[in-house]
């Protein structure tokens, strides 16, 4: 007997969830292993292992479909990471951190699709919203790491977490980029920014004497510069 609750409405949208995934699977794997000059319909439906009309019945577009799968590939990311960002307890760990996914993200080919998304939405404006979207995903974690681990240190009152999450994000975003055309310098790069975490560390440590002239000295430079 045929099952009706496999073959109904319901079935139909497993169905159709299911080859979404496999869409979007199939664009981010063909712009890691094809760049984005080739992530044509027929190649990311070749790769997916559906039919190329599926491309335009669920997306429209293959820059639709590229967008989504650059929001879906940061929400993945985002959320494989998510604990281990929420379990940081200072700067210098998020630094240690962001050194351990750099070198997973590469291992993975996702550096390499970060780069053609970058490059990508140059000559295709759809993407830019989607790539920024993607990005902010990872500034928005950044940026509640930083709230935290500022809080009741000497820079608190000095420092603007969104806009130092968003230097952090582009740090990074430019060290992995870099890093193919300048290894040692990438090296060099991520070393100054342990140094700087090592820097805050000490910061914490000072006594409450040394940690109020700290404070006093920064806030006398900053009323300075306004």
């Amino acid at each position: 007997m045929k099952d009706r609750k496999a073959g109904g409405p319901k079935g139909q949208d497993a169905r159709s969830l299911e080859t979404r995934e496999k869409l979007l699977e199939g664009a981010l794997r063909t712009l890691v292993e094809q760049g984005i000059a080739k992530a044509s319909a027929r190649a990311i439906a070749t790769t997916a292992g559906v039919n190329q009309a599926l491309v335009f019945y669920h997306f429209g577009s293959v820059d639709e479909l590229l967008a989504a799968a650059c929001r879906h590939g940061a929400e993945q990311r985002v959320a494989r990471h998510r604990e281990r960002l929420r379990s940081v307890g200072s700067l210098t760990e998020l630094l240690a951190f962001g050194r351990e996914l750099h070198e997973e993200e590469r291992a993975a080919g996702h550096v390499a699709f970060l780069g053609q998304l970058l490059a990508g939405a140059q000559a295709h404006p759809r993407l830019v919203p989607a790539t920024a979207a993607g990005l902010d995903l990872w500034i928005a974690e950044i940026e509640q790491v930083l709230v935290r681990v500022l809080a009741g240190t000497p820079l608190a009152e000095f420092t603007d977490p969104a806009g130092l999450a968003r230097a952090v994000g582009a740090s990074f975003v430019g060290l992995e980029l870099y890093e193919g055309v300048d290894p040692a310098g990438a090296e060099a790069a991520f070393a100054a920014l342990e140094q700087l975490g090592a820097l805050m560390a000490a910061v914490e440590e000072l006594n409450p004497v040394a940690r109020k002239a700290v404070t006093y000295t920064l806030r006398r430079q900053s009323n300075r510069r306004n």
